[in-house]
């Protein structure tokens, strides 16, 4: 497990994520005046699987669902 203080860790923080990405490290603890404040690790893969398609059949699409875009996208835009 690599210790970092605060300094490091801000001035170093892309080399300390690819660490933990590439599994050089699985924790960096980040100090704060010699303490440790934070843990860096590897998020968990939590996959949600497919989702594409999942509503297909489920709802129907109207003709016309692109009849208001630009009046949302004037909304948008001018504020009102």
């Amino acid at each position: 497990m690599q210790s970092v203080n605060m300094l490091q860790a801000k001035s170093s923080l892309s080399r300390l994520v690819d660490a933990i990405e590439s599994g050089r490290e699985r924790e960096i603890v980040i100090a704060r005046n010699g303490r440790p404040a934070a843990r860096l690790v590897p998020v968990e893969d939590a996959s949600a699987g497919p989702r594409i398609g999942v509503a297909k059949g489920r709802f129907e699409v109207p003709d016309d669902i692109d009849a208001s875009n630009e009046d949302v996208a004037r909304l948008f835009l001018a504020g009102g």
